[in-house]
Order: C-alpha cells, then structure tokens, then sequence
C-alpha cells in the first residue's frame, strides 16, 4: 500500500515482531500496519490476509496485541512513538 496524501508529517517508528517499521505521526496502528506490511493478519479459517473490515472499531477484526501484553484495535488507536505488537504472519513470524 502506497501513501498518497500527508507526506510531510513527522515519522515515528515501531515495531512488529521485533522488526522496525515507520509510520507517521497521527495514524493509526492499522494505517501503520497496512503501510508497511500490506495486511493485518490471516483468516482463521482460510488463511487469507485480512485488512481490518469496518475501519471503525465494530467489528472487532483488527485487534493486535502489544509487546507489553494488552491488546488493542488497531483501526482506532493512534500510533505512538516506539510502539511494539506481536502480529502472527508478519515480518518475524
């Protein structure tokens, strides 16, 4: 995924699996993940990438878990600076 709008904001990083990634100040952990990484997770039944669905925190499809333990939506949570996740069938998986 391509960023087409905002590229002058200021970069953060973070990290998935232990892997560092940039995103920008002001988006989401979704925007973030989906930036870098192209998907979120897998299905669980077919085992196809999967996006996030609602994009509005509803459905409860885009939850990711922290390095620190809790877990978070990624579609409505805003990326901060030095962020960790855990993201099975990610980079470092």
């Amino acid at each position: 995924m391509r960023r087409a709008v905002d590229q002058d904001r200021p970069s953060i990083s973070f990290f998935i699996n232990g892997q560092r990634f940039t995103g920008k100040l002001g988006d989401t952990v979704l925007t973030a993940v989906l930036t870098q990484a192209g998907h979120l997770r897998t299905s669980e039944f077919e085992h196809q990438p999967r996006a996030g669905f609602c994009l509005m925190g509803a459905c409860q499809d885009c939850w990711v878990v922290t390095e620190a333990g809790p877990a978070v939506r990624a579609c409505s949570t805003l990326l901060e600076d030095g962020m960790a996740f855990v993201i099975e069938g990610l980079p470092g998986t």
